[in-house]
């Protein structure tokens, strides 16, 4: 496949989110959908669950979509978005319809993916639809209040998961959704980082090209949720892919393989120092929950690794 990701091609196509959105300052989410609409190009069909993408872009009646888009709540995106496939398909095998060759797309928070949308999720992965399934990942439901969801990590300050007397913070590790989605035996899985933007958009265009569902897991710091400053977010980015805390691989047909191998890897007391979510933990009497933090990270890397067939 021919991936063409040239800067000067991308400077000049048209943005299909547009720009005055009421997306916060330094938020990633904006930056990973552009890069990823771009390597998709026209025509396309998006959806977006309820979250911070939907309440932002399309206050009425205003909306930033300068391509066909379709609210859905906060758990059915994917059903809406297949739904729409199935359409489509069915239109162009009637003959009342020419196949202009739509693609389809849905974009969801972790909350939406992680919780409330996870079985319908599964049921359109299994059901086989032709989409894209894009998770934007900033860790927490941010929309709502900062709470905690099953894709906060282990140790994070949120509202529902504080840290004092009692508690570090959240106590229960993330679940690996990237993982659960490759269990359904699609054509694509991949997880991705806005700061790694050729990496984003090349997997994107693999995604998009398959016969059948395709599902891309990205990260999208939250300066609000997260605690720092807002021109940090690429940093930030950068930091959770060479701490080995988000790492970069693609699983297709069933095969793992890594897309970036951070040498030297960095340790995770980074990626906790750089956010206020984490500050609890810089203490004496915490130093042992960074060190079990390090220790969990370091096992999943490893179980990555000899997925990926690293040596």
């Amino acid at each position: 496949m021919v991936l063409d990701l040239g800067l000067e091609k991308i400077s000049t196509e048209r943005d299909l989110l547009a720009p005055g959105h009421r997306l916060c300052a330094g938020c990633a989410e904006p930056m990973a959908i552009r890069q990823i609409l771009h390597a998709i190009g026209e025509p396309v069909v998006v959806g977006s669950s309820t979250g911070c993408v939907e309440v932002t872009t399309t206050p009425y009646p205003f909306s930033s979509w300068r391509v066909p888009w379709i609210h859905s709540a906060f758990e059915n995106v994917s059903s809406t978005i297949c739904g729409a496939e199935a359409m489509y398909r069915s239109l162009v095998r009637q003959g009342k319809m020419e196949d202009k060759g739509i693609k389809f797309v849905c974009f969801a928070g972790d909350g939406a993916t992680y919780d409330i949308g996870l079985q319908w999720i599964s049921g359109a992965m299994e059901r086989g639809h032709k989409f894209l399934y894009v998770c934007l990942n900033n860790e927490a439901y941010m929309n709502t209040g900062i709470q905690r969801s099953s894709a906060t990590p282990f140790g994070a300050w949120t509202t529902t998961s504080q840290d004092g007397k009692a508690r570090f913070g959240k106590r229960e590790h993330r679940k690996d959704v990237t993982a659960i989605m490759a269990d359904h035996n699609i054509p694509y899985v991949a997880q991705a980082s806005p700061h790694a933007w050729r990496d984003l958009m090349a997997k994107t265009k693999k995604a998009i090209a398959c016969d059948g569902p395709a599902f891309i897991n990205v990260l999208v710091p939250c300066q609000r949720g997260w605690r720092y400053p807002g021109e940090k977010t690429v940093e930030l980015c950068r930091l959770a892919v060479d701490t080995c805390v988000w790492p970069l691989y693609e699983v297709i047909d069933g095969e793992y393989s890594l897309t970036y191998n951070p040498n030297p890897k960095r340790p995770v007391k980074d990626w906790l120092d750089s956010q206020g979510r984490f500050k609890h933990l810089m203490t004496p009497e915490n130093a042992p929950i960074i060190d079990q933090m390090q220790t969990w990270v370091d096992l999943q890397w490893q179980r990555l690794l000899e997925r990926c067939k690293v040596a």
